[in-house]
């Protein structure tokens, strides 16, 4: 960072000892004149000093450029290498202020004064005391007025940044840019047939590279774009642009410490661009318009910028311009009451705004996702508060009517986008609330239901949801007051109350209902599981029909009943504690008998289906069969009546079909349905004739299933039969008593000479041991299976070895044969050879040559 210094003086021997300038010291004015000193006292010396430099008889012809900019930021150092002037800079090892006020010296010119290129003549240069200083601390009243002083009086106004303070706020002195934007408006736009231009010519100090000008350019622009769309604007300037009232240049100088050389060059040729333009059409915009930004371009003085004020009457009209800044602190401009007025009003206005905005525009940003804004009605009533008071402190003391109109219309303003939060936050309140009082009642229900609470008559839901309700309600009012603006109904949240109220009826409702359905869903599958093992056990013995039971119909009817008033009895005990209405218990004790009707019916189809009803049916059968009153197991004989007792049981068990295929009392009638589900509940809203009861709802089995099953049940009957008459057969064929006579006779001396012999005696003890301990451990199979591999083997070793014995000629009986004679040359010898097919020995041989 560059630390050449920002603009100041310590003029030696040119300043008296009250600050002030020797009257007729003309060599006093060597290092210029302040203009105005740090107590904003304008110097009454201006006239001398401008007739010193032979400048008050120049008429138009002379320039005016002013700088300013941050302190220590090298300001009069760029001046003296630009202008050739002699403004003191700071002490680089004691950096502290240097320049004080506002100090103006004529710039040196060039020699050649004839070069069009080179520097304008008659330029006067003003070194403007920085800001943000820590001399003057927080007070910027200097600062504003000074920067208004020098837009005023100059022609072009030379802005000093380094480049890393590029993009900042108060390093790039936006801030104070922004004053010059407000105050210019109305300092010189009394005369709306004029437009007064000025050029704020930037100058980016210490610019390494890395950045190009164009987009250090542009970064500045948009700032100062950005500033200008936040100002407010005069009537009638509503969308003006900042480019109607100022022009822009852009240029950048390398590091004066780092690239000394290079500063110098860049300053000199920057020089040569303060003179007079080429023509007044020509645009000096922020550098798109095709100007030199490194100094080759045109002369910045163009007529547009020049204040038309001669001269001689230049004293009087900068002293003037700075009295009316100073006395009138408020007011920039006097002009006519009422438009005056109705400019501070609307400034006053803005102020007021963007104070406004600071406080509410992080809850707008936030009320974009719908949620809650804490802190909200707090937040509006101060910033509403603010507002309204700053703006009737400041705007009372101007016209009366502006400044009511002007409250109204700030007022409207600022309550039309209060309401939009307040209507949002209304919404946001009762959709959470909606949302806690949802889940905390459905948390509730369902702990309450995981832990069986629901099942108890100590469960109480109607407690639940008006405990629930109070507390989300409470919490809406106390939130939703807190929004509340005395004065503006649309502030009011009683009608997003009654919404609130009437939306958690119905989710209350609604949760009822869910409730109601899932007692009853619970209650179904309850009676579903006491049905399953009552009516599967009563078709087991469906033959059961004595007077005191009745039949199976009776006993299944009675069991369902005591079953499914049970459930109804529960389920109106447990809607009482869900709160629900008569008409809501009457519904669902209808719907309750209706489907545990339905699982009922369910079940008996599972137990007459195809397979279970014919077990069962054979099991009956087996039943009366195979085992006799005593429930003995039969071992039939060849006497015993067999056909018969096969007959009766058939019979008996075919009986059981015509009686399990209709859903029929033992009075003969069908149960008492329709009186014991009773007449749906009116204003049912559901299908009446789907919920109610079906014309063949007893029928259990068609005459076409009857036949069919009763086919199969002989079938399997007859096998039955079958399967005991063979077992009878397989019982006669036995062993005749006389043969077990003979085989003693002829064995009796075999059978005698083992008994009376020790040895063989004792090994036919071993032998019935070994037999014994073998049967014993189950070991007959394993060693049949061992036996049978071991002769498998043997016979298969035996094979191969006979097979090499034979292949094998020359080992028994070695010989030749003699190939040439056909025959063999020893008739002893014997081998595959010598025998035919049929073992036969062979006197010749095929000889090779035959075979070919």
């Amino acid at each position: 960072m560059s630390v050449d210094g920002g603009g100041g003086h310590n003029r030696s021997g040119s300043i008296g000892r009250n600050g002030t300038h020797k009257k007729d010291d003309s060599n006093s004015y060597s290092n210029g004149i302040q203009v105005i000193d740090e107590n904003k006292e304008f110097t009454p010396y201006l006239p001398a000093y401008l007739t010193a430099q032979n400048l008050i008889t120049t008429g138009f012809s002379y320039h005016v450029v002013a700088v300013f900019g941050s302190q220590s930021t090298g300001k009069s150092t760029l001046l003296n290498h630009l202008f050739g002037t002699q403004f003191s800079v700071m002490d680089e090892q004691a950096r502290r202020q240097t320049t004080k006020g506002i100090w103006m010296s004529r710039a040196v010119e060039d020699a050649k004064r004839s070069d069009p290129r080179g520097m304008g003549n008659n330029i006067l240069v003003m070194d403007v005391e920085g800001t943000d200083g820590r001399e003057r601390g927080e007070d910027q009243d200097f600062e504003r007025k000074s920067a208004l002083f020098a837009l005023a009086t100059s022609e072009v106004l030379i802005v000093n940044i380094w480049e890393h303070q590029v993009g900042l706020y108060q390093g790039a002195n936006m801030g104070l840019l922004k004053t010059v934007f407000e105050v210019n408006l109305g300092l010189f736009l009394k005369d709306r047939s004029t437009t007064h231009r000025s050029l704020l010519f930037f100058v980016i100090r210490d610019h390494i590279g890395h950045t190009p000008l164009q987009n250090l350019s542009n970064t500045l622009m948009q700032d100062l774009n950005r500033i200008w769309s936040s100002l407010s604007k005069p009537p009638g300037l509503e969308d003006s642009k900042i480019n109607d009232f100022f022009d822009f240049e852009f240029v950048a100088l390398p590091h004066k410490i780092l690239q000394p050389e290079r500063f110098v060059e860049e300053t000199q040729k920057l020089r040569k661009r303060f003179r007079e333009g080429i023509s007044p059409e020509v645009e000096v915009m922020s550098g798109s318009n095709g100007v030199d930004q490194r100094g080759d371009g045109g002369g910045v003085f163009l007529p547009v910028y020049h204040r038309r004020i001669p001269a001689d009457g230049f004293p009087r009209y900068a002293s003037g311009v700075w009295t009316q800044i100073v006395t009138n602190k408020d007011l920039d401009l006097p002009s006519q009451q009422e438009l005056l007025a109705q400019y501070r009003c609307d400034e006053i206005a803005a102020t007021c705004t963007a104070g406004f905005n600071e406080i509410m525009s992080p809850f707008e940003e936030r009320a974009k996702a719908g949620r809650v804004l804490e802190g909200l009605g707090g937040a509006m009533k101060e910033a509403l508060g603010e507002a309204m008071g700053g703006f009737e402190e400041s705007g009372g003391r101007y016209h009366k009517g502006v400044f009511e109109r002007k409250r109204e219309d700030l007022r409207e303003n600022l309550e039309g986008r209060l309401r939009g939060l307040v209507v949002g936050q209304f919404s946001a309140l009762s959709k959470r609330a909606v949302q806690e009082f949802t889940e905390e009642v459905t948390g509730i229900l369902r702990l309450a239901n995981a832990s069986g609470q629901s099942a108890s008559s100590n469960y109480d839901f109607a407690l639940v949801v008006n405990q629930t309700r109070t507390k989300v309600v409470d919490k809406f009012i106390a939130e939703a007051s807190e929004s509340y603006i005395p004065g503006a109904e649309w502030s009011n949240y009683e009608s997003e109350l009654t919404s609130l109220q009437t939306a958690l009826d119905e989710i209350a409702a609604k949760l009822r209902g869910e409730q109601m359905q899932r007692l009853v869903a619970r209650l179904e599958k309850a009676i579903r599981s006491k049905l399953a093992e009552p009516v599967e056990l009563e078709f087991r013995r469906m033959e059961d029909n004595s007077e005191e039971k009745g039949n199976l119909w009776d006993r299944v009817w009675k069991v369902w009943t005591e079953t499914v008033g049970e459930g109804v009895e529960g389920f109106l005990t447990r809607a009482g504690n869900l709160n629900a209405t008569e008409k809501e218990r009457d519904i669902g004790a209808w719907k309750l008998r209706k489907k545990a009707w339905g699982v009922l019916k369910a079940k008996i189809e599972e137990e007459v289906m195809e397979g279970n009803i014919l077990l069962k049916l054979r099991e009956n059968f087996e039943d009366r069969f195979r085992y006799d009153e005593q429930g003995v197991p039969r071992v039939w004989k060849p006497k015993d009546p067999i056909e018969q007792t096969y007959t009766t049981a058939r019979e008996a068990t075919l009986k059981l079909i015509p009686l399990i295929s209709r859903i029929r009392l033992s009075s003969g009638v069908e149960p008492p349905l329709t009186e014991f589900l009773s007449d749906p509940p009116t204003d049912f809203e559901e299908d009446v004739d789907e919920m109610g009861i079906a014309k063949d709802e007893f029928e259990v089995l068609g005459e076409a299933k009857q036949v069919d099953l009763s086919t199969r049940f002989k079938r399997m009957a007859d096998a039955v039969f079958v399967e005991a008459k063979r077992s009878t057969v397989s019982s006669v064929a036995e062993i005749p008593v006389f043969f077990w006579g003979v085989m003693l006779a002829l064995g009796w001396n075999e059978l005698w000479a083992v008994l009376r012999s020790p040895v063989y005696f004792i090994f036919l003890l071993l032998c019935g041991a070994a037999a014994y301990v073998v049967y014993t451990l189950n070991l007959w199979g394993p060693i049949l299976r061992i036996t049978n591999a071991m002769g498998q083997q043997a016979v298969d070793i035996g094979k191969e070895r006979l097979r090499d014995f034979v292949a094998d000629r020359n080992v028994a009986y070695p010989g030749e044969v003699n190939r040439t004679k056909g025959v063999y040359e020893s008739s002893d010898v014997i081998n595959l050879q010598t025998l035919d097919g049929e073992g036969r020995r062979r006197t010749r041989i095929k000889r090779e040559d035959d075979d070919e």
